[in-house]
C-alpha cells in the first residue's frame, strides 16, 4: 500500500526531460540537452584535492549532525565576508544539498493548512515541498513583461492570516531573474507588516552573478533577520553538484528544528564533501569568476540567438545559467504530422522527439507560455540547440 503523501506528489519535471533525453540517446539518437540545472565544468582541483586528503588522512567517519564546526565557521566567515551578514555559527546546519535546506526548513515551519507564497516561475520541487509538509501553495503568477518579478502589490495581495512563508530565489531558477535593492526594499517594506510570516530566501545562485552584485533581503531589511531562513550551498558556483553538500542559516529555533528533523532523517552530510566545502570557501574565488564570465558569454549568445526568432522573445536575465523564453505565439501552432501544440509541454516534447532538443518546459514552472533552457553547456552545443530549436518552430503551422 502506497501512502497517500507519496501518491499525491509529483515527479520532478527537469529530472523527467533528462531521463528521456538520456533514453534517446542511449538507443543511438543524437541529443542536445539543455534541461540539466548544472554547471558543465568539474569541481575545482583544490577542492578535490582537499577531498583527497580527507580520504587519506582518515575523516571517514559520522560529523556533528549540523556539520564540523570548521566548516560552519567557514560558512560564518563567508556570510561576513561576501554578504556583509553577522551569524553564529549555531545559526547554521549543513545538509545534504540546497534542495535538502529548503525541504526541511518547510517541514520545520509548516503545519497543516499554512499558506506559502510562491511567486511563479517557481523551482519545480517548492509547490511540492509545501504539499508534502500538508501546506498550501499560493502561487503568484508574475510577468514576461516585468522580467517575472514579484511585485510589492501582488505580495500584499497574496497575503492572509494563513501565510507563514514566502519563497524568494535570487537569481532565480527557472528565469535567471536577479531582484536589485529597490526590489527587495518594496518587498520588505510589504513583509515588515506582517510578523507571523518567514521569508525562505534561496540564494544557491549566488556566485553566478553578471552585471550587479548579488542582494540578500537581509542586505536591505537587516531588521527582518530572525524571520529570514538563508538557503545557499556548494553546487552552482563551485561546479559541486554530485558532493551534496548545502546549508542554512537562520534564527536559532529554526536551526533546532531542522536538525531535529535532519537527525532523524539523513544526519549530517558526508564527512569528505564537507572537507571539500571548506577548501571552497577558504580558498579565493578566481576559478568560480572564471566560469562567470563563460556563463555570462553564453547568456549574451543565447538571448541574442533567441530574440533573432521570429515569435520568440528573451530578457536578458541577472544571473544564473537559464533563459526562459515567451514562446506563447506558437502555442496553437499544428505539426507537420496534425498534430496541435497547446502547451509547452506538448512543444518541449516535439522538440525532443523530432529535433533532439531537450528543454524543460515552463508548464512544470507554473509559467504556461515559457520554456527553460540552460546554458550550462558548451558554445558548439548551443549553437546547435539553436539551430535545431529554429527549425523545429520553423516547421510548425
Amino acid at each position: 500500500m502506497i501512502s497517500q503523501r507519496a501518491q499525491n506528489l509529483q515527479p520532478s519535471a527537469t529530472l523527467k526531460v533528462t531521463g528521456r533525453a538520456k533514453e534517446l540517446k542511449r538507443e543511438g539518437k543524437s541529443i542536445v540537452s539543455l534541461s540539466a540545472g548544472e554547471p558543465d565544468f568539474k569541481t575545482p582541483k583544490y577542492i578535490c584535492d582537499a577531498a583527497i586528503k580527507a580520504i587519506n588522512d582518515g575523516q571517514h567517519g559520522y560529523t556533528m549532525n549540523t556539520g564540523t564546526p570548521e566548516l560552519r565557521d567557514s560558512i560564518v566567515a563567508k556570510l561576513k565576508r561576501d554578504n556583509g551578514l553577522e551569524y553564529d555559527a549555531s545559526q547554521i546546519i549543513c545538509s545534504n544539498g540546497a534542495k535538502q535546506s529548503v525541504g526541511f526548513a518547510v517541514l520545520a515551519t509548516i503545519n497543516k493548512g499554512d499558506e506559502v507564497i510562491i511567486p511563479a516561475p517557481y523551482w519545480v520541487s517548492y509547490p511540492e515541498m509545501v504539499r508534502l509538509a500538508e501546506g498550501e501553495s499560493v502561487v503568484v503568477r508574475t510577468s514576461f513583461e516585468n522580467d517575472f518579478r514579484l511585485t510589492p502589490e501582488q505580495l500584499e495581495k497574496a497575503i492572509t492570516h494563513k501565510t507563514r512563508l514566502l519563497i524568494l530565489c535570487s537569481p532565480s531558477n527557472p528565469t535567471g531573474f536577479c531582484y536589485s535593492k529597490s526590489d527587495m526594499e518594496g518587498l520588505a517594506e510589504v513583509l515588515r507588516k506582517y510578523p507571523d510570516v518567514m521569508i525562505l530566501s534561496d540564494e544557491i545562485y549566488e556566485y553566478i552573478v553578471f552585471e550587479e552584485d548579488h542582494v540578500s533581503i537581509l542586505n536591505v531589511a537587516p531588521d527582518l533577520k530572525d524571520r529570514v531562513i538563508l538557503v545557499n550551498g556548494f553546487s552552482k558556483g563551485f561546479a559541486m553538484t554530485g558532493w551534496r553538500l548545502g546549508y542554512l542559516a537562520a534564527h536559532s529555533d529554526v536551526v533546532k528544528a531542522v536538525s531535529k528533523i535532519q537527525s532523524q532523517e539523513t544526519s549530517a552530510p558526508s564527512s569528505i564533501s564537507q572537507a571539500a566545502g571548506l577548501a571552497a570557501y577558504t580558498n579565493d574565488l578566481d576559478e568560480v569568476h572564471a566560469m562567470r564570465e563563460e556563463f555570462k558569454k553564453r547568456r549574451n549568445f543565447m538571448v541574442e540567438s533567441l530574440n533573432s526568432i521570429d515569435g520568440v522573445s528573451c530578457f536578458t536575465p541577472g544571473g544564473a545559467f537559464y533563459v526562459f523564453p515567451d514562446i506563447s505565439s506558437y502555442l496553437g501552432s499544428t505539426t507537420p504530422s496534425g498534430s496541435t501544440i497547446k502547451t509547452s509541454t506538448d512543444l518541449c516534447l516535439y522538440l525532443l522527439d523530432e529535433y533532439g532538443l531537450a528543454c524543460v518546459p515552463g508548464d512544470a514552472f507554473g509559467e504556461p507560455n515559457g520554456l527553460r533552457m540552460s546554458y550550462a553547456a558548451s558554445i558548439s552545443d548551443l549553437e546547435e540547440a539553436m539551430s535545431r530549436f529554429k527549425k523545429g518552430l520553423g516547421s510548425l503551422k
